[in-house]
C-alpha cells in the first residue's frame, strides 16, 4: 500500500516528505514498523507513521515528528472517530502505551490540531518538551549586532557560499567538530545521508561555505512543507574566526524567504527529553533572530 500511503502524505495537511515512505524505510532494519491506516469507506482518511517496541508504540522514533497526517475532509469530528478506533484496535493488538509526537504547527500546510484535542479527550499527557529556535520570515528579527559585525567579516574574507554536492568533505569537517568540541559524532553516516539526498534531491540540499575552494562551515538543509529547516551546522576553527556561518545563515535565510518559505527552523536545543537546555546554543540561534516553538510528545497509556 506504498502508493496509497505517499498519495496520503501528499495531500495531508501536515505531512512533509519526511513521512514518504522512501525516507521512513531507509533505517527499518532498526525499527519494527506499526504504521497506521485510518479508512472511511475505502478511501484513505489519515495515516499515522509509527513504530513498536513491546508493548509500546511511537509515532516514530527515526522521525523528528510523525502523528496523524490527516487530508483535507478529516476535520475533529472524524479524527476523534480515528482516535477511538485507533486505541481499541492497540489494545486488542496487546499495547499498553502511546508515545506521540505532534507535527509542529509551523511545518503545517493548513491547521491540522484535531490529534492534539483527541488525545486530550482519551487522557494522554505532555511527556516531554523541547524547544526549537525558528524565524518567521514574512516579519524576521534582524540579526543581533554581533552577526551584522561577522557578515561583513566572512565578506571581507573572500568567503564564498554555495550548494555542495560534497558531502564527504563536509562530513570530515562536521566530525572533526563534533569529536574535538563535544566528544560525539553525527547521528546519520556520510552514506545515509546521501541515499536519503538520492531519493529526495529537492527537499534535503548541502550548502557550504569555503576559502579558496576549503570547506570552512556547512550547513545541511530539509526543505519540508512550509519550513527550511537547518541541521549537521558546523564550522572548522578557520570559518568560526571568519565568521563563516553568519554569512551562510545570511545567504539561506534570504534565499529561503525569497522561494517562498514561511519559516527557517534552527531545530531543538534541547538533550535529555527536553529536561535540559543547552543555553548557549539557544541563545546562539536567538541572536540570528529565531524565538521558541515548541516540540511536543504525548503520552497515552491504554
Amino acid at each position: 500500500m506504498q502508493a496509497q500511503w505517499d498519495e496520503a502524505v501528499a495531500a495531508s495537511r501536515n505531512g512533509t516528505f519526511m513521512h514518504r515512505r522512501a525516507f521512513m524505510e531507509y533505517h527499518s532494519d532498526r525499527f519494527t514498523d506499526y504504521s497506521l491506516m485510518a479508512m472511511d469507506g475505502g478511501k484513505v482518511v489519515a495515516v499515522l507513521p509509527a513504530n513498536r517496541v513491546g508493548g509500546a508504540v511511537y509515532s516514530h522514533q527515526g522521525l523528528t515528528y510523525g502523528s496523524w497526517l490527516m487530508l483535507p475532509k478529516c476535520d475533529a469530528v472524524t479524527m476523534m472517530h480515528i482516535m477511538d478506533a485507533a486505541v481499541d484496535f492497540m489494545r486488542a493488538d496487546g499495547v499498553t502505551e502511546l508515545t506521540y509526537k505532534p507535527v509542529p504547527h509551523i511545518y503545517h500546510n493548513y491547521p491540522a490540531e484535531d490529534d492534539i484535542y483527541a488525545l486530550f479527550r482519551h487522557g494522554a499527557v505532555l511527556g516531554e518538551c523541547s524547544i526549537s529556535t525558528t524565524i518567521d520570515l514574512d516579519a524576521p528579527i534582524r540579526f543581533d549586532r554581533g552577526n551584522r559585525s561577522a557578515v561583513n567579516r566572512a565578506i571581507r574574507a573572500s568567503v564564498q557560499v554555495s550548494e555542495s554536492n560534497d558531502y564527504e568533505g563536509y562530513w570530515k569537517v562536521l566530525q572533526g567538530v563534533l569529536e574535538s568540541r563535544y566528544d560525539t559524532r553525527p547521528v546519520h553516516t556520510v552514506a545515509e545521508i546521501k541515499l536519503l539526498q538520492s531519493r529526495f534531491p529537492e527537499n534535503i540540499k548541502l550548502y557550504t561555505a569555503t576559502i579558496d575552494g576549503n570547506i570552512v562551515a556547512g550547513v545541511l538543509m530539509f526543505y519540508a512543507g512550509p519550513v527550511a529547516h537547518s541541521q549537521y551546522i558546523a564550522a572548522a576553527p578557520e570559518g568560526r574566526e571568519c565568521g563563516a556561518l553568519a554569512l551562510l545563515f545570511d545567504t539561506l535565510i534570504t534565499q529561503s524567504a525569497d522561494e517562498g518559505y514561511r519559516y527557517f527552523d534552527f531545530g531543538i536545543s534541547c538533550e535529555n527529553h527536553g529536561q535540559y537546555l543547552n543555553e548557549g546554543l539557544a541563545q546562539q540561534k536567538a541572536r540570528l533572530g529565531g524565538r521558541g516553538i515548541a516540540y511536543n510528545v504525548f503520552k497515552l497509556k491504554l
